[in-house]
């Protein structure tokens, strides 16, 4: 049978979803999302009901759900440690090879995850959510690609971490390095940050996000007509430099579009501009 449904018929199952209040949509927009998304991998619509949460407004894959998918696809895991305070997996796959790893609460703790409620209720069940998920991303990650588990997602914000009061949308980007932290992108471990600050300016989910985030931080600096030219250059190499520490950690493809996406904005990458250069140059070294 073909898994491939008309747009009306999934635009009519989005809405009966959400409006059931049984699989955590919001709205039918998010449930249709997430049912092109299971289409587009070959699957029938209904199963986004099945096997994906919403978390934070991202589509989170249930931690069955990827192990079933890693089996489905030829891997396998062995439970050679199952407790609250420490489970350790071994996970094997043809292509993979074979990985022991393990998450224990005093990792947790350290990173600041475990006292949220559900550790503290469940620790057992969300260690081995994210032994599945690192498993099964360090061994064979195409099945699972894009998608976290919603422990993970939960998690993106530490709890410790106060809620940020919005001041407005920063536009004057000539005092950049005074520009305040806005409340949007607060989640994620892709952090932007400006000259002069140890905070992030944003967080970012994916390397995709947070190239848009510093291309658009480039353009606006670019067009600025408050930047006087000749401190176009100095300006964005120093947006550069404070955020190396990122932008090092990417692998080779974002690395190629991060450089596309500056170009795009009416920068360029190569070769790094001189002090008196006074042309709109994005800074980044190669």
């Amino acid at each position: 049978m073909s898994n491939i449904v008309p747009l009306q018929d999934i635009q009519h199952m989005a809405e009966v979803a959400a409006s059931s209040k049984m699989f955590g949509f919001k709205n039918p927009q998010e449930a249709m999302a997430i049912m092109l998304l299971c289409q587009a991998e070959g699957l029938h619509p209904a199963i986004a009901m099945r096997d994906f949460h919403v978390i934070q407004g991202r589509p989170a894959l249930k931690a069955d759900a990827m192990l079933a998918r890693f089996q489905q696809a030829g891997g396998s895991v062995t439970w050679k440690e199952y407790t609250d305070e420490k489970v350790t997996g071994i996970f094997s796959h043809p292509q993979g090879g074979t990985l022991e790893l393990s998450w224990t609460l005093r990792q947790a703790r350290e990173i600041g995850i475990a006292n949220k409620d559900n550790w503290k209720n469940y620790p057992r069940a969300m260690l081995r959510a994210r032994v599945i998920s690192e498993g099964i991303r360090s061994v064979f990650p195409g099945c699972v690609v894009g998608v976290y588990t919603p422990e993970e997602v939960q998690d993106f914000q530490p709890a410790t971490q106060s809620k940020v009061k919005h001041m407005g949308e920063v536009e004057r980007v000539e005092d950049i390095h005074d520009a305040v932290i806005e409340e949007a992108e607060e989640e994620g471990a892709f952090a932007l940050y400006v000259p002069g600050s140890e905070v992030p300016y944003k967080r970012y989910l994916t390397p995709e996000d947070w190239i848009t985030g510093y291309a658009d931080m480039v353009s606006r600096i670019i067009s600025s007509t408050k930047v006087p030219v000749e401190e176009k250059a100095g300006k964005l190499e120093r947006l550069s430099d404070c955020n190396m520490s990122v932008t090092e950690g990417f692998r080779t493809e974002h690395k190629v579009k991060l450089k596309a996406a500056i170009v795009t904005v009416g920068g360029t990458v190569s070769p790094k501009p001189d002090k008196s250069q006074s042309t709109t140059d994005s800074g980044l070294s190669e």
